[in-house]
């Protein structure tokens, strides 16, 4: 098993596809990664030499911002929104859709499970 910025990807994978088992790498960079360091994309990561494999490790922690430092900056700008009190913040806070979404109906996903609300039955 390849271990690539601290994720371990999985071996009998094309290599585009295993790439977006890293946080912060979809199809679009995994396809840029493998052009830069010019591996075809029929092959699997089982059939990467040593040296292929340190090449995409070294092109990803050089040009790319992934998994730990990803998550850091994505919760410190959230936590910024939330210290200055804006919308965006104070829907963080209340764990509402922040992009405009409608919330009468929906939303459940961020809203969690609907409350019963007392004596509404009839």
């Amino acid at each position: 098993m390849a271990r690539i910025a601290g994720v371990n990807i999985p071996t009998n994978k094309r290599v585009e596809i295993s790439l977006t088992y890293i946080h912060g790498i979809g199809s679009l960079k995994a396809k840029e990664i493998c052009d830069k360091v010019g591996i075809k994309a029929e092959r699997r990561v089982n059939q990467l030499s040593e040296s292929e494999v340190i090449q995409i490790r070294e092109v990803i922690d050089r040009d790319y911002m992934v998994e730990g430092d990803l998550r850091r900056t994505v919760a410190m700008n959230i936590k910024r929104l939330m210290d200055l009190g804006c919308y965006r913040g104070l829907r963080h806070r209340r764990g509402l859709p922040v992009h405009g979404q409608r919330t009468h109906t929906n939303a459940r996903t961020r809203k969690g499970p609907a409350k019963p609300i007392a004596g509404k039955k009839k």
